[in-house]
């Protein structure tokens, strides 16, 4: 994927939804996102997406299947609760689970990121995730949901399960 390079030579942090790779998920008819928050999805360059990861995930791996020792997401410590989201998520009921609502007691403006892997990392806020988070849940594999300046944390695993818990400040 082509960065985007500003006029003084800088990366810029976000490119176009329409031109994410899975971009199909936020266009579904059966799961349809209003224009304010297709707006309030931003998905992060490649350059953008890596330094965040490098900062609030893991300076060793890549993608959340290789965490190992001394990254925060390995530490059993780390997590307090599972759930599971398929269910859910196959259900007519809109809201996130019970769980997730319960843990991540977040400000609706609070920023977000929901974090594939290193090079695939997409922010909006809280309040837009969960109107849209089932669209966000077609990319489940072990993907991380973070809050700027937030220690609570949830994983979402492709099994139909996730767990929450709390995060270090710092790695």
């Amino acid at each position: 994927m082509a960065a985007f390079i500003s006029k003084v030579g800088h990366y810029m942090n976000y490119f176009p939804l329409e031109q994410h790779k899975k971009a199909w998920i936020f266009r579904r008819q059966d799961l349809p996102i209003n224009d304010n928050d297709k707006q309030a999805i931003k998905p992060m360059t490649e350059p953008r997406a890596q330094e965040l990861w490098k900062q609030m995930v893991s300076r060793q791996v890549d993608h959340p299947d290789f965490f190992r020792s001394g990254d925060w997401a390995f530490n059993v410590e780390t997590w307090q609760e599972q759930g599971n989201w398929e269910e859910v998520w196959d259900s007519e009921q809109a809201a996130l689970p019970e769980l997730l609502l319960d843990t991540l007691q977040w400000e609706d403006n609070t920023i977000v990121y929901y974090c594939n892997d290193q090079y695939s990392v997409i922010e909006t806020t809280w309040g837009t995730f969960k109107r849209c988070w089932k669209n966000f849940l077609f990319m489940d594999d072990g993907a991380l949901l973070l809050g700027k300046r937030r220690t609570e944390v949830a994983q979402f695993l492709a099994n139909g399960s996730f767990r929450t818990g709390t995060k270090p400040k710092q790695l």
